[in-house]
Order: structure tokens, then C-alpha cells, then sequence
């Protein structure tokens, strides 16, 4: 396959081909035409759209007029709702980019010129425009589109980020590459306002002012919202510069006085597109500017004629520069535009013509029970105080910050700093509950261990999305957590089964002030309540079994499908799970050293998981038993449904039978 620089018409998406024939690529367009040499990609039925369907590759896009690319808007909206209303996804974000990618597309000549977009929720429509619309009936689903950027699905997508707040970290690193090869080529960054609330992008902007001589356009996608509106003084800034009563004005009666001389329209285009020195002069523009790095907006974001100027104005000056774009989260979707929690961030099956969900109502969610566990803290416990990062609803918040508004913290996209202000907070006599998704502790790894575990803080996490995920794919399993947390000295985690031991560890964390917690919890349905038969010493027995037989310690979420598994066998299995299960509570050491045998069941990295802890427990105690550890594998998961995943992995009750029978007959013949 040609590299990027070698052409922008090129397609790699699993169950299509990229066809090549001398120097010619082949792109797969909407309804499996193609546009150029080559074998036919059959692509799915759809409506006739006149102008998607014509669309291949970006070479497509820069052939439109100005009002082609209005009507093209049009049905890229119209495509997204009908798609992703049937799949599931990120759908607000993209409706609010369309022109902006369009405008992009036609500016720079991806990929020779690489488009890096922060989140990469936003890239369904650079997705659409570089030809790999007729993948868009498998949105998230195995062997179909990721909804991220993919390098395996195309050359267009340099970058897999999923994680804020690190486009332009990539983009300084790539311009530099560039610049050093002596490559004439631009990097653009695409960062939404609420991605610049994170400390690393103000790290790289800070690199790059330094850095004059760097081919970078960053182009600030400012809707006021990452999941929520957006937070801090950053958001103050923006909302500022974007509203100030000032600039309007004058902006107004410069265009009057312009626009009637003569060639007076296209010079106030120019000035339109390149106005931060008359910006600077009525409103200030500190933000950036003080930085070093030129700046030009805010433009209309949702016409493609001003923003395709201000990116020619910044793809020309040739050093960093900062073009300052507003949108509209939800644009041109009366739901979406409705919706005030998220204007659909992210949605399930929908009508796509009302916005409501087609999802039969589920069982009760772990979120929803934390949030009912917090509000009920709240009352009877003044000094217990809710953190989160950019994330209120998702994570359970709302409710608890609706009751006390004045003890809620939203930090923005910024998990380190939420960790270490917990700490603070800590030291001064409150109790934290910091609220994040399990794969946004990553980030935050450096401030748990140094922060909140060597200063014994009486800080407590709570982790939602442990375990498998699915559809959002490698980067949003919540599958490393544990392994982080067990290299803390001294930290409690657990992980809760049923809604009354959630309750329970979360009443026990905030009454812990002399070392972090954490509690962690799936994203799958919360479980009926499951039955304790004994407790001795931190361990919740849940079926009796011979006490010299096959021992099945469970965690959290998979005590269900555990308790399932030993049901479905002859083979006699005692069943157990800890209240806590780090560190190894000394019930679990009894057990397990009468045990014939082990099966430790994690839905967490199994390498260095919590059956490894167990074992090494043993050790220390001069035992050795025969243990199997179930868990995921350290590997990076492709995007699938949560069920299919767990499956595969036998990580559900019919693999854990499976493990349990093999087990026995190895012992059988020993």
C-alpha cells in the first residue's frame, strides 16, 4: 500500500479493499461505487443522496462550489442521524463538525498533510469524506468501523486518540518530524474547548510557542461542552471572546462600511477571516496571544466559506497559529440541540426522528445505584465532598451535585489534578469521592500513588466502566485499573457484586482516612442481590462446597455468572468472594490454604491481577496450590459488544465451567 503522503484517495477498512492499479488508489464510495481502476466493493442499499454518493476521497470534496458544500452538509447530517441512530454513538459531536470537517478537507491535502483529531469521537465525518461511508452500518461492531480513528482502517487516520487532550502533543512531534526531513507539510490539530481543559495540552502549547518555525494549524473546536458544558477559567476565556457585545458591534459596522465599496465583499472576507488584530484591539485576547502564537477567530464554524479562509490564512503563515472556530454540539438535530445533559454526546438506538431511545429499559445500573448511595451520604455526612472530571452525568454525580451544588468540584478533563486537589482536600479535613471512567485512572496514576498513597490520603475512587466495555474499543476497557492500583502501597479496593455490597464498601471507603480506596464497577447491569451463606475475616462465602475441593474466588461482577458456572457442574465448587479485594483479606488466605485447588475470576488484566496477588499471598506463607487464573489478557481488544468480548475471552459462566471442569480433570489424573 502507497504511503500517506502518496495520495489522498485510499481506503483500508476491514471487509473492503483499497485497490491500487500502477499509481491510481481506489476509494470505496457510500454505495459501493468506486473512483478509479479496479474490483467493485459492493456496498449496502441506501437512499440516493446526490452529492455523498459522488464522494470517494477528499479529491471529491475540493471539486464542490460553495454551495455544493452547504448541500453536501446537509446530507452528511442527515446520513449520521440515520446511521448512527441504528448502531449507536458518538452523534452530537459530529453534527456540530460537518463544515469544519468539510472546510479541512478542502484546505489541507490529507494525508500528506495529517488531520489529528482530539477527541477522535469527532472523526465520523473525516470518516465519511475519505471514503469509508459504506462502513457506517457496522459502526462500532466487530469486523466494522471503529468509533475512533484506525490505522488499520485508513492512511487518513494518523493518530488512534481516544484519550483527550493529546492532539497537540502528536502535532508538535509530527511537525517536528517534518520540519527535520525537510518535508513541506502541515500538521493540523483539531481540539475541542473541552480537551484543552487537560494539563497536557497546555504543556504542548507551551512547547509550540516555542517552536516558531513548525508547519501546525490548531484549530480550537470551541461548542462550550466536552460531556457537559465545559468548566474553568479556560471556558470563561472562550466565552468571552466569543460573545463580547464590543466586537460585534464593530464587527457589524466595519462589514456595512466595507461592503459598499467597490470588491468591498471579498475584502471583508480577508478581514473576516484574519481579525485577531482587530480583536485584540476592542476585546483583548490574552488566552492565546500571550502564548506567541497567532491567533484568528472565532469563525462560524457552520459555514464552510469562513472557515475554509481562515485555514487558508493559517495554512500560509506557515508557523503555529491558532484558528478559533465556534459550533454547535448537536447542529441541525432539533433533539440533539434540545437535549441540555449532553445535546447526545453519545447515544444507544434512537428514532431518528425524535431522539428518543429504542433500548428496552434494562436492569438497575450500577451508576444509579452509587448515585442513590450518594445523595443518602451526603445528608448524614457534611464532610464528604464529590470530584469529577468533566463527567457529572456519566459518572453519577448529578444528583449529589444537585442536592449540594456547593460540594460537588468538576476539574475539567483533568484526572491528575482531580486526584491531588482529592488529596488537598483530604489534608484539610474532608472526605473526597472522586467519580471517574476505570480507563481515565490511567492518567491519573503518578497522583494515586505519590499523592494520594504516600500521604495515606483518605481519598476514595470510584470507578465506573470497569472491566470490558466493548463498542468504544481498546482505549475504553477499563481493564488495567487493578493492576495500577495493587502497585499502591496500602490502597483497599473492591469490587462489588450486588447493590448492597456496593453500598456497604462505599459507607466503609468514607469512614477509611488513613489510606486511598477505590470501588470499581461494570458498565453491564447491576446483579440481583446475591445471597451470603457465611462471612469470616473479609470473605463472603456464596455456595458451599467441600472446603478441600475446588475453590472459585469471584469478583465484582462475574460472582453471578461464577455462582452460574458451579450450578452447571458435577464437579463439587465452593464459591467465594472478599468484601475488599486488595489487600488479600486473611478470610481469603484461610480458604484458599485448605483448598485443593484455585480458580481466581477478574474481569481486569490478569497479568499482575488479583490471582496473582492471591498467589503471591500463598507464597509469602510457605503455600503452594495449584491456581487458574481467569481474567483478560495484556493484549489491546478490537471493538465488539461487552457480551461478545466476555465470551470470547470465557470470561462468562460457560467459560468458567469450562475452566473449572478442565481444572478438575487435571487434577483427576495427577
Amino acid at each position: 500500500m502507497p504511503s500517506r503522503a502518496e495520495h489522498s484517495c485510499i481506503l483500508a477498512l476491514p471487509g473492503l479493499t483499497s485497490c491500487e492499479e500502477g499509481s491510481q488508489i481506489v476509494s470505496v464510495r457510500r454505495n459501493g461505487t468506486q473512483s478509479g481502476p479496479g474490483t467493485l466493493v459492493a456496498g449496502p442499499k441506501m437512499a440516493r443522496m446526490a452529492l455523498l454518493d459522488d464522494i470517494g476521497c477528499p479529491d471529491d470534496v475540493r471539486k464542490l462550489t460553495t454551495q455544493q458544500t452547504e448541500d453536501l452538509a446537509e446530507e452528511i447530517r442527515t446520513f449520521l442521524i440515520d446511521n448512527v441512530s441504528r448502531t449507536g454513538g458518538h452523534l452530537g459531536p459530529n453534527l456540530g463538525v460537518v463544515e469544519l470537517t468539510i472546510a479541512l478537507h478542502r484546505v489541507f491535502d490529507s494525508p500528506h498533510d495529517p488531520i489529528i483529531f482530539d477527541t477522535g469521537h469527532q472523526s465520523y465525518v473525516h470518516k465519511i469524506l475519505t471514503g469509508r461511508a459504506a462502513g457506517f452500518d457496522k459502526l462500532r461492531q466487530r469486523g466494522g468501523l471503529s468509533g475512533y480513528p484506525s490505522r488499520s482502517e485508513s492512511a487518513h487516520d494518523w493518530v488512534e486518540n481516544s484519550h483527550a487532550s493529546t492532539s497537540l502533543s502528536w502535532a508538535e512531534g509530527i511537525a517536528e518530524g517534518f520540519l527535520s526531513r525537510g518535508e513541506d507539510r502541515t500538521v493540523v490539530a483539531v481540539i475541542g474547548d473541552g480537551a484543552l481543559t487537560g494539563g497536557m495540552a497546555w504543556e504542548a502549547l507551551d512547547s509550540i510557542a516555542d517552536q516558531q518555525d513548525l508547519r501546525l494549524v490548531i484549530v480550537v473546536n470551541d461548542n462550550g461542552r466536552s460531556y457537559t458544558p465545559t468548566v474553568g477559567g479556560l471556558a470563561n476565556q472562550l466565552a468571552i471572546i466569543r460573545t463580547d457585545p464590543h466586537y460585534e458591534e464593530a464587527l457589524d459596522r466595519m462589514k456595512r462600511h466595507v461592503t459598499e465599496k467597490p470588491l468591498g465583499k471579498q475584502v471583508f472576507g480577508l478581514m473576516h477571516a484574519a481579525k485577531a488584530g482587530v480583536k485584540d484591539a476592542l476585546i483583548g485576547n490574552g488566552i492565546f496571544s500571550d502564548l506567541g502564537i497567532k491567533y484568528l477567530g472565532p469563525v462560524d464554524g457552520h459555514d464552510v466559506s469562513s472557515v475554509e479562509r481562515a485555514l487558508e490564512l493559517a495554512k500560509r503563515y506557515e508557523h503555529p497559529v491558532i484558528v478559533h472556530v465556534m459550533t454547535t454540539k448537536g447542529k441541525g438535530f432539533a433533539a440533539a440541540e434540545a437535549n441540555e445533559e449532553d445535546h447526545f454526546h453519545a447515544v444507544g438506538q434512537i428514532d431518528p426522528k425524535t431522539g428518543e431511545s429504542l433500548k428496552a429499559a434494562g436492569g438497575a445500573s450500577w451508576t444509579h445505584a452509587f448515585a442513590g448511595a450518594m445523595v443518602e451520604l451526603g445528608e448524614r455526612r457534611p464532610d464528604v465532598v464529590g470530584v469529577t472530571a468533566a463527567m457529572l452525568h456519566p459518572v453519577g454525580l448529578a444528583p449529589f451535585a444537585a442536592r449540594h451544588p456547593e460540594r460537588v468540584l468538576d476539574v475539567g478533563i483533568a484526572e491528575q489534578h482531580a486526584v491531588t486537589a482529592a488529596a488537598g482536600m483530604a489534608a484539610a479535613g474532608l472526605h473526597p469521592v472522586v467519580a471517574l471512567y476505570s480507563t481515565f485512572l490511567n492518567r491519573a496514576f503518578d497522583q494515586l500513588l505519590m499523592d494520594a498513597g504516600l500521604h495515606h490520603a483518605g481519598v476514595t475512587i470510584v470507578l465506573d466502566r470497569a472491566g470490558i466495555t466493548g463498542t468504544d474499543g481498546a482505549s475504553h476497557n477499563g481493564m488495567w485499573d487493578m493492576v495500577i492500583c495493587g502497585i499502591v502501597p496500602g490502597l483497599m479496593l473492591s469490587a462489588p457484586r450486588d447493590r448492597q455490597h456496593l453500598i456497604s464498601v462505599l459507607d466503609e471507603a468514607v469512614d477509611t482516612d488513613d489510606r486511598p480506596t477505590v470501588i470499581r464497577y461494570s458498565k453491564a447491569p447491576m446483579p440481583d442481590d446475591i445471597p451470603v451463606v457465611s462471612s469470616h475475616d473479609g470473605l463472603d462465602v456464596l455456595r458451599e462446597g467441600s472446603e478441600d475441593g475446588i475453590l472459585v474466588v469471584a469478583h465484582g461482577q462475574l460472582c453471578t455468572d461464577a455462582l452460574k458456572a458451579a450450578d452447571s457442574l458435577d464437579v463439587p465448587v465452593r464459591v467465594v468472594s472478599p468484601r475488599w479485594s486488595l489487600p488479600v483479606c486473611e478470610g481469603l488466605l484461610e480458604e484458599a490454604s485448605r483448598a485443593h485447588a484455585i480458580i481466581s475470576v477478574e474481569d481486569g488484566l490478569v497479568v499482575s491481577g488479583l490471582g496473582s496477588h492471591l498467589a503471591d499471598a500463598l507464597s509469602e506463607r510457605g503455600v503452594w496450590r495449584p491456581i487458574r487464573n481467569l481474567g483478560i489478557p495484556q493484549r489491546y481488544l478490537d471493538h465488539d459488544s461487552r457480551s461478545a468480548i466476555m465470551a470470547e475471552l470465557g470470561l462468562n459462566a460457560e467459560g468458567i465451567a469450562e475452566a473449572v471442569a478442565q481444572l478438575a480433570s487435571q487434577l483427576d489424573t495427577q
